[in-house]
Parts: C-alpha cells; structure tokens; sequence
C-alpha cells in the first residue's frame, strides 16, 4: 500500500472531499488515503490556524507520525493544501514520491488577476463585509467553485451542515488568507515528480495559473475543459483516472497533457 495525503483548502476540511475519497480508492486501488484537516478546520477547528504555509506543512508531517504512517507519501491537494504540498517538496523532498495538484496558484508565476478572478470579487466581498447566513455562505462558494447542474440544494444541505457543526472562526480564516498571501513558491521545480491538474471553467482561478506552472517546470499537466474550481466534486471520475494514468508513467516528467478528451462533465 502507498500513502497518499489528501489536503483541502482555505477553511475546507476533509469532509469536503465527499465521494472522491471513493472514487479514488477504486482507481488507484494500492492508495492508503490519509485526508488531514489543517489546523482551525474540521476536527482541527478550535485550533488556532498557523499564519504561514511552513507551519501547516510541519503540522501535517507531525500528525502523519502520530498517525504511524511513515514516509514516503503521494500528496494530492487543491487550493491552500496545494501551497502545503509545494512548500512539502522543496523542503522536504525525500518524504514525498510525487504531488497531485489541483487548480494551485502561486505569485511566483502568475499575476494576482489570475490567481483570483474578478469576477469573483464582488460575491466574495459582500461576503466579507455584510456577512450572511450559513447556507448563504456556501450556496456562494458552491456557486463560485461549481459547474455541476446536478449539485445544487443537496450539495448546499450537506456543506451548510458541516459548517454548522465544526464552524471556522473568522480569526482563523484571516490567518489561513494570510498564510496563502505570504507562500512563495520555490523558483525550482521540486524533487518529487509533479502532476498539475486545471479545470478549464474556474470561476475563482485561471487555469493559466497551473499551466504557466507546468510549461516552468516541465511538468506533467492536465485540463478538463468543463469543471469548475471544486474539480473532485465536478468530476471525481477524471481526477482519479488522470492520477492513475500519471502512476503509469513512471519516466514521465515533461509536460504530458494538455485539454480533457472529456467535452462535459460526467457525473
């Protein structure tokens, strides 16, 4: 069996992953999945957040050890927990086999308008500024991360309630966006073989962020043409047969793809 780390974003936690945990498991059959919450969120959420990425990549590896799951790991992360798995690689490359990244964004490479859209400004500022109700808060984000027709009442139903049961404090979010806003990538592509993954109908991210990553570091890429910034939840299926795919191709570490074959989202 291989470990795999699964990490999620800013103030998401390991629920949030649903039924690709699943779908995962079933694709790449030898994975022992570890999905860890960041400090302040899920299980983690009377935490205080660490207010860098260096922090939360030094939390993950010492619960990983009370865990007993030893080194080496696979990492696949979306989002903050992509900036964990990068700051992982360059600092402490012999612990990782190869990373999965999911719609990452790094100032290094990209500027700020693709790193968070415009469009995207004006929900999340009302958000910060007037506040809302929980289900409010995540119809919004399901919105904003989310090209999935079918999603909608229930996804909302099952996130407003994890909000609900394990709330993320305010101070604790300002302190995950900081942590994210500080994190400088490493100008060399790390040690461990890479996989970038981008949806193509990001409403949050360019998929220009991941694919100016990949052309810099000669890395394998992928992007699906329908999905949306939540890529697992969008298409969970694709995800997973791309990783399985990139496990296949041991030698690979050029740039390996580029658009999905997949003209809409399978469900």
């Amino acid at each position: 069996m291989t470990n795999w780390i699964f990490l999620r974003g800013l103030t998401r936690d390991s629920r949030h992953w649903g039924r690709f945990l699943q779908t995962f498991r079933e694709r790449v059959p030898d994975a022992d999945v570890h999905a860890l919450d960041l400090p302040g969120n899920g299980l983690l959420n009377r935490l205080r957040s660490p207010a860098t990425v260096t922090q939360m990549t030094d939390f993950c590896r010492t619960e990983l050890i009370r865990q007993r799951a030893n080194p080496p790991y696979h990492v696949l992360a979306m989002s903050l927990g992509a900036m964990v798995a990068l700051d992982w690689a360059a600092t402490h490359p012999n612990e990782l086999r190869g990373c999965v990244l999911i719609n990452a964004s790094v100032r290094t490479y990209s500027p700020f308008h693709q790193r968070l859209k415009p469009g995207s400004y004006a929900p999340l500022l009302r958000l910060a500024l007037f506040g809302g109700t929980d289900r409010q808060w995540e119809s919004t984000i399901l919105r904003l991360t989310s090209t999935r027709p079918d999603a909608g009442a229930a996804v909302v139903d099952q996130w407003t309630d994890y909000r609900r049961e394990r709330p993320v404090s305010r101070a604790n979010a300002l302190r995950q966006l900081l942590a994210a806003a500080r994190f400088r990538s490493p100008i060399a592509a790390p040690g461990p073989r890479l996989l970038l993954l981008a949806s193509g109908s990001d409403a949050l991210v360019s998929a220009g962020c991941s694919r100016s990553l990949a052309v810099a570091w000669s890395t394998a890429f992928a992007e699906h043409p329908g999905a949306g910034h939540d890529l697992p939840l969008d298409d969970g299926t694709w995800v997973a047969e791309q990783v399985a795919a990139w496990l296949g191709r041991p030698g690979d570490s050029g740039v390996a793809c580029c658009a999905s074959t997949s003209s809409q989202i399978s469900v």
